[in-house]
């Protein structure tokens, strides 16, 4: 299943095209994206017989119109120095737990936004997105991706002089101005994947390849990240989870590289998709 957010209302994506979600079931679920987690098994049940029973009702759309497939996630945790090469270019060695914070919900956005860039140096991440389905509470690893409801594209964008301001770093400010948290095309459910702890993960910025890796190279995978999140806090339906991006962001090139507004960033997950963001200068 692949579950959007078109213009503010959910959406399967079937054959190229859309089914409205409240049309299509007449009422039973509602056409916001986000309620859709509070009763996610029941909907991913009744979603599966959309594609047999609903197909003349699939519309054509246009990209543009594409939110953020999880617009309002209570929390939103992220994952740093989760690839081994990132974490070596980064100087620091592999620890042994994953580094943790969180961006601030309100950063959130979705496909081809324009996303202003504030004084400073603002840096590109891609990053595999795991969406939570069912809470999740001191979770196994043998169990860990019954609690997923699918992967989603995310750009980790964080300005850098206000992140490492200050004798302790500024990770969840820096990372949460508006629109610094673009997620997309849409939200994929795991049985979709051939492999889904194995998937080809990239990054474009004006056609120039910046980033390219699997994510079978992360150091914590989804399962261990689960357990090791739910272990401390409760994990609940339509949280996010930015998984940590690899090797070949802007501040540790030589010399560094900044997002401008003359950049079009495009980011790209097997399986998945295409998230592309765009920038403008700040008033």
């Amino acid at each position: 299943m692949r579950l959007a957010n078109l213009a503010g209302r959910a959406a399967l994506v079937i054959d190229g095209g859309a089914v409205d979600v409240e049309t299509a079931s007449d009422g039973r679920f509602g056409p916001d994206p986000q309620a859709l987690f509070d009763d996610w098994p029941a909907f991913a049940e009744w979603a599966e017989t959309v594609p047999d029973a609903a197909p003349a009702a699939s519309v054509a759309f246009d990209v543009t119109d594409l939110g953020a497939p999880v617009p309002r996630p209570r929390q939103v945790f992220a994952i740093g120095l989760n690839y081994a090469e990132h974490a070596a270019e980064a100087g620091y060695p592999p620890d042994s737990m994953p580094v943790t914070f969180t961006k601030f919900p309100s950063s959130i956005v979705g496909q081809q936004a324009v996303v202003e860039l504030p004084e400073g140096n603002v840096d590109w991440e891609v990053e595999l997105v795991v969406v939570i389905g069912r809470e999740a509470h001191k979770v196994d690893r043998e169990s860990a991706w019954d609690h997923v409801a699918g992967l989603t594209i995310g750009q980790d964008l964080s300005e850098r002089i206000t992140q490492l301001q200050g004798s302790a770093p500024q990770f969840s400010l820096g990372k949460s101005f508006p629109g610094f948290g673009p997620t997309g095309p849409w939200l994929v459910t795991p049985d979709e994947f051939a492999d889904r702890d194995d998937l080809a993960i990239s990054c474009r910025l004006s056609d120039e390849t910046m980033q390219s890796s699997r994510t079978s190279m992360m150091l914590y995978d989804v399962p261990e990240l689960l357990v090791r999140l739910s272990a401390v806090c409760p994990l609940l339906p339509g949280d996010i989870v930015f998984s940590g991006t690899p090797a070949g962001i802007g501040n540790r090139r030589t010399p560094p590289r900044f997002l401008t507004p003359d950049d079009v960033l495009v980011s790209e997950i097997e399986g998945i998709g295409t998230l592309t963001t765009r920038f403008t200068v700040a008033d």
